[in-house]
């Protein structure tokens, strides 16, 4: 039995870090789309600068981790196979999205896995709703509050430079904007790591190794690793829907847009509440496109990504039930 319970702790660990590499590659286009749309950066360049600013990120705060770990089930119903059916049900649909190059949220993929897995090993009773309401009420927000300061911020720029030549206005913000994709990819690294982090500390916390939820460095430097290997691996179909297809950007555009997500998301991470990446630099490209005109948006990409919204949570989690239910008879509840 306990070379089994072993055997389930390494499971976890290795599904958790898988999943962090893929929501490194799949979540690249959150940093670098921009960057690169606008020429900012090479491709080459801008990945390399992403991994290394997404493995710091990861490395200055468990904030998140803590509420990703205690505030969304009892930790008294988290067993090995519960976050091991969590994960597997958010791995599965960010796969599905990444291969139909839909920015959908691992943040949101990893909570509802989690709920779906613990909906079938122990009910309702065991989710913590004000916990989640929490959570989920940060992941509603944030992308409002994006849409409203990449709107912002481009009417101020538009205002401010008004006088500029499109040229000039352009050859200076591209300097600029590397600073504000170097930003956002040090928040996305804070965000995004931390989630495995949580998931990780969890099944630890499950297994006896730890007696408190507090998330050892170890588990903070393998995680960053993760991500920042994902980040390497790149994300090609969803950095060209976030970064040509959606809404064509300027150099003074990505400046905007990657410094109202970064603001959106490391605001959130110091209190400690998971914000989406992808919501939120989706949402402050849209806030952008619309301070030009309602025809620069594109419409029927905004509708995918939408519809990839609201599935997510829903789809994660039921894709983690029928993991625990399948997986349970024959590796443990």
């Amino acid at each position: 039995m306990p070379e089994a319970t072993l055997v389930m702790l390494a499971l976890v660990v290795a599904a958790a870090l898988v999943f962090d590499y893929i929501n490194g590659f799949h979540d690249t286009a959150n940093a670098i789309a921009t960057c690169i749309s606008t020429r900012a950066l090479s491709v080459k360049a801008a990945i390399i600068m992403a991994a290394g600013l997404n493995f710091a990120g990861a490395m200055i705060s468990t904030k998140v981790a803590s509420t990703i770990g205690k505030g969304i089930v009892d930790p008294s119903n988290v067993t090995q196979m519960v976050v091991l059916a969590g994960i597997v049900g958010a791995i599965i649909w960010d796969l599905i999205t990444w291969y139909y190059g839909l920015p959908s949220s691992s943040s949101h993929a990893i909570i509802g896995g989690l709920m779906g897995a613990v909906l079938a090993h122990a009910g309702m009773a065991a989710l913590h709703w004000k916990g989640l309401e929490k959570i989920i009420l940060a992941l509603v927000l944030s992308p409002i509050i994006g849409t409203t300061l990449g709107f912002f911020f481009m009417v101020v720029m538009m205002w401010v430079f008004r006088n500029s030549s499109p040229y000039t206005l352009n050859k200076r913000f591209r300097r600029m904007q590397i600073l504000s994709a170097a930003v956002m990819a040090f928040s996305h690294g804070t965000a995004d790591a931390q989630k495995s982090m949580g998931v990780i500390t969890m099944a630890l916390v499950s297994y006896g190794y730890l007696t408190t939820f507090q998330v050892p460095p170890w588990v903070m430097i393998i995680c960053a690793t993760a991500m920042a290997f994902g980040t390497a691996a790149g994300g090609w179909r969803i950095i060209k829907t976030v970064g040509k297809d959606f809404v064509k950007l300027q150099p003074v555009h990505g400046f905007c847009v990657e410094t109202a997500s970064a603001g959106v998301i490391l605001g959130a991470a110091a209190f400690g509440l998971p914000t989406s990446t992808t919501h939120v630099i989706t949402s402050s490209i849209l806030g952008v496109g619309l301070s030009k005109r309602m025809s620069a948006v594109n419409w029927t990409i905004a509708y995918r990504i939408l519809t990839a919204w609201v599935l997510t949570i829903p789809a994660s989690a039921f894709v983690a039930f029928v993991t625990y239910m399948v997986l349970s008879p024959f590796l443990g509840k």
